[in-house]
């Protein structure tokens, strides 16, 4: 029978076997910490602490009162050293709260927990969800208490748990879902209580059969209205629009969100984040990172504190190899290559890859033989070759027309492009000028 999926996009080795067999470890406490201030969609928080003030784990440091904002928490018992701008894995230099770990033993700062969420208010879940400061931790940070937040008039028939990790490498999903599964299900179904949405969806690519057989069997055993819904193994299945049309074969309108198509999706990541904070008092303070590739020594899976510096990380996957090339923190495909090993991990880090193989578009790059396999491999149908040379012309009218806002980026084009184009980088140079443009005509 053929699985569900969705139309166009490409298949990549998925790379998975370096990792994917590697129970997930809680790694090495670091000595220091280097908490962003932002680590999501939205407001950026104010630092709630100074210089020398001691902090507890689980405190809050950041806090804004926006609306789309998520406040972050110190993720280890200590000082702090300073509150000051500091490299960040995205580019540049962005306000942290630096904290120096206590050597003693570690001291927790728990919100209150609602051990009967069955039947506490959407409103009291959502603040404790908020309080947490969750994101959503597929790889967007887009703060969870706000997609659980639909406008009035916008009716949500549809819950579903993204469990597909299409990007190649990444393996910290797949654990959660072989080795946490009640918790990752319990958090599923607080969102879903939240929303009044009374039937769930988990998709899941059939590359992960012992996750599907795993989660399946907890959904029966604890008399869930959940289903898994099994999809074939193409990239970028986990991206939510292509996720909701393989599972509930809906569009969601050209510029339009998930809500306009009556669903809300959340990662496995996210729903036991959720599960943490709301049964247990936990806020945000830890994930799942995958560590792996053909440059690291031991690739693994950790739990990891947020703020740890990717060095250390590394350092705890046996290092690295000499004939590194790249690192990558996220996928290969929407991740960043890394010039500094030293920036922290964040609230969206899912992965840190090491690879012995380094690619230079630039040094490859040929003209554009008009071949269309962009056209082709785009799942969003636009016409990437022609937006991305309307974005080097600087023809940013003729790039919003030609639809360059409704890229998400996957990198689909410039895998399939065998004249080696910069696609990604064009068009999201390109989304940038529309969109402030757009912003100064709206002043």
């Amino acid at each position: 029978m053929k699985l569900p999926t969705f139309k166009k996009g490409i298949h990549p080795d998925d790379q998975k076997g370096f990792s994917n067999q590697c129970e997930i470890t809680v790694a090495e406490f670091p000595t220091e910490v280097w908490i962003p201030l932002q680590q999501h969609i939205g407001a950026q928080c104010e630092a709630l602490v100074k210089k020398n003030d001691k902090v507890l784990t689980g405190q809050k440091i950041g806090e804004s009162k926006a609306f789309v904002s998520a406040p972050v928490h110190s993720s280890v018992t200590g000082t702090v050293k300073t509150v000051d701008l500091f490299p960040h894995a995205l580019g540049g230099r962005v306000p942290m709260v630096h904290i120096k770990r206590d050597a003693g033993d570690e001291q927790w700062a728990l919100m209150e927990p609602i051990p009967d969420w069955q039947n506490a208010s959407p409103e009291l879940l959502k603040k404790n969800i908020r309080d947490a400061g969750i994101v959503g931790m597929g790889g967007a940070g887009f703060p969870t208490h706000v997609k659980l937040s639909p406008p009035a008039g916008k009716l949500i028939d549809s819950f579903i748990l993204n469990g597909v990790e299409c990007e190649p490498y990444l393996t910290a999903d797949h654990r959660l879902m072989l080795e946490k599964p009640d918790a990752m299900l319990v958090g599923m179904m607080i969102m879903m209580r939240i929303l009044g949405v009374t039937r769930g969806h988990i998709g899941i690519e059939n590359n992960k059969p012992d996750a599907i057989e795993k989660v399946r069997t907890r959904i029966v055993e604890m008399a869930l209205p959940i289903t898994v819904v099994p999809l074939a193994v193409k990239y970028p299945q986990g991206a939510e629009k292509m996720l909701i049309q393989a599972v509930l074969k809906r569009q969601v309108p050209a510029g339009g969100l998930p809500m306009d198509a009556g669903v809300v999706v959340n990662n496995v990541g996210t729903a036991l984040a959720v599960y943490e904070a709301v049964c247990e008092g936990k806020p945000l303070i830890e994930r799942i990172v995958t560590i792996t590739g053909n440059g690291i020594q031991n690739p693994s899976n950790l739990m990891a504190r947020i703020g740890t510096p990717i060095r250390h990380l590394i350092q705890q996957a046996g290092g690295i190899k000499e004939e590194l090339a790249q690192v990558f923190m996220g996928g290969p495909m929407m991740g960043q290559a890394q010039y500094n090993l030293d920036v922290p991990m964040i609230k969206t880090t899912s992965g840190i890859i090491g690879t012995t193989d380094f690619k230079a578009l630039s040094e490859n790059q040929t003209p554009c033989i008009r071949c269309g396999s962009c056209v082709t491999a785009c799942p969003m149908f636009l016409l990437p070759t022609r937006i991305a040379r309307f974005s080097e012309l600087r023809r940013w009218d003729d790039a919003a027309e030609y639809g360059i806002m409704n890229c998400i980026e996957c990198g689909s084009c410039a895998f399939a492009c065998p004249s080696h184009i910069p696609l990604v980088q064009l068009i999201r140079l390109g989304k940038n000028k529309v969109a402030e443009r757009a912003r100064k005509s709206a002043s």
